[in-house]
């Protein structure tokens, strides 16, 4: 019975690492995603895609079954508008929610939130983006991984919880003094040879941990899967190893 109990607190811990993004078309394929991961899943990220399709009205019903939510919508706006969104979003009880790392943004959501339970990330620059992009974008010279950096720095002195960053950067910012004992929840991870799609700085699941990511981020592969369970439990899986290899 103890060595049961053991290994599923070992799990669990596993579990709360893989939040599933839940970028589908409605909240009812979304749900039934969360259906096929039941006893498994426990952590689901509901983005822009799926907020006017049932997507808040999800979240409650999924905090209603204890699970934990990302309210994924990278907020930007003047600090009034920032603070309202966050002190409404932050009241369903959702435990991640992301804005940009524009300091007065970080600032004004800090402020807004209702608990301290609810973790405000700063999004520095998205996974589906390269130097080219940022050239495009008129972001000033420099490496992207130094950027990120510089990026995330500024998001945490303004407060922020944790920081949303390619699996490229996880390193840098593990070894960051501002930034290493901050939550990095990493996008962009891919299993090996799964279809990357619009990501650019990506990696497996087992390096993005073993690099130092408290969560992952995974959609595409799971619920565009044949059998989402099935391949939920191989990441899963791939995480267990590195974990009982450290």
């Amino acid at each position: 019975q103890d060595l049961k109990k053991k290994l599923l607190i070992k799990y669990m811990r596993i579990e709360e690492k893989i939040i599933v993004a839940l970028d589908l078309e409605n909240s009812d394929e979304a749900m039934d995603i969360v259906l096929n991961l039941e006893g498994h899943a426990n952590f689901f990220k509901i983005g822009l895609g799926l907020l006017a399709k049932g997507g808040l009205d999800l979240a409650m019903e999924l905090k209603r079954r204890n699970k934990n939510i990302f309210l994924d919508l990278k907020l930007f706006d003047i600090q009034n508008t920032i603070e309202k969104a966050v002190k409404n979003l932050s009241s369903l009880g959702v435990d991640f929610i992301t804005v940009h790392g524009d300091p007065q943004v970080v600032r004004a959501a800090i402020m807004g939130r209702e608990t301290t339970e609810t973790k405000i990330l700063a999004v520095t620059f998205l996974t589906s983006l390269d130097r080219k992009d940022l050239d495009q974008n008129l972001i000033k010279y420099g490496k992207l991984p130094n950027l990120v950096e510089k990026r995330a720095e500024i998001a945490v002195r303004a407060g922020a919880d944790g920081i949303i960053a390619s699996p490229k950067e996880i390193k840098l910012l593990r070894k960051n003094a501002t930034c290493s004992k901050k939550l990095i929840v990493t996008p962009g991870v891919r299993p090996k040879d799964a279809k990357l799609y619009d990501q650019k700085r990506v990696s497996t699941p087992s390096q993005a941990i073993l690099d130092g990511a408290d969560h992952i981020v995974v959609g595409r592969p799971i619920y565009k899967s044949k059998n989402p369970l099935e391949s939920y439990l191989s990441i899963a899986s791939e995480i267990a190893d590195v974990k009982s290899k450290n």
